[in-house]
């Protein structure tokens, strides 16, 4: 009789620790989908940034490369 219980908590123990490891192994995925997937959401968003401030020093340089040319005196 001892022996059926050792053996019942030894399967339910066993059954319990197989559960618990697999929700933390999905808890692990999840997390790294999660990441992954706020990295590409954030990747286009840095290179529009980047291309919106280079288009606008650009913008700025050539509005003062036209500024200085008209107070410049003509030859």
């Amino acid at each position: 009789m001892s022996n059926d219980a050792i053996n019942d908590f030894s399967v339910a123990l066993n059954n319990l620790l197989t559960t618990v490891g697999t929700l933390a192994q999905q808890q692990v995925e999840l997390l790294n989908i999660g990441i992954k997937t706020a990295g590409q959401l954030v990747e286009p968003l840095v290179k529009t940034s980047s291309d919106l401030i280079g288009n606008l020093c650009n913008s700025c340089c050539q509005i003062i490369q036209n500024i200085t040319s008209t107070f410049s005196p003509k030859k």
